[in-house]
């Protein structure tokens, strides 16, 4: 039986600390006063103090960029196409500032994609969200889907 910490935190990003490649580690100790034999015989008590192992978990990768502030430049300045400049889109920022927002309705249709995260940062990075927990979480079919039979009666 093997305890694993939680993840430790990073205030500014709100996701786990050491995060690379979508992935950070935590580390699992052994139960205490359990005692193991190897396949020669040999006898470990552990304290549960030792690192058994460490456990991957998933983690977000983040850029900087805040769905606070997105989400608030999309509602209040995105007539002048302020949250695609702000999300690396400065072609579309341009574009909406040269027509009013496409005449409010291209802001209306921003503010609801950024606000579903339907659109993000151009980097392919992740929003920072002020809380670490339950996010959205988007789903796909790709070719590694597996897709069970369907069988009729």
């Amino acid at each position: 039986t093997y305890i694993c910490e939680d993840p430790k935190i990073d205030n500014s990003t709100q996701e786990p600390l050491n995060c690379t490649n979508h992935t950070a580690y935590v580390p699992c100790h052994p139960a205490p006063n359990i005692t193991c034999k190897d396949h020669s015989g040999n006898e470990n008590n552990f304290t549960g103090k030792e690192v058994g192992f460490y456990k991957p978990i998933a983690c977000r990768n983040v850029n900087g960029y805040s769905y606070k502030v997105a989400v608030a430049l999309s509602l209040f300045l995105g007539w002048l196409g302020a949250d695609r400049f702000y999300l690396g889109y400065p072609a579309l920022g341009l574009l909406k500032f040269c027509t009013v927002g496409f005449c409010g309705i291209g802001s209306l249709i921003d503010f609801i994609l950024i606000s579903m995260q339907i659109v993000g940062p151009s980097d392919g990075s992740s929003y920072i969200i002020d809380y670490y927990g339950a996010r959205l979480t988007r789903l796909s079919i790709t070719n590694e889907t597996f897709r069970k039979t369907q069988t009729y009666p």
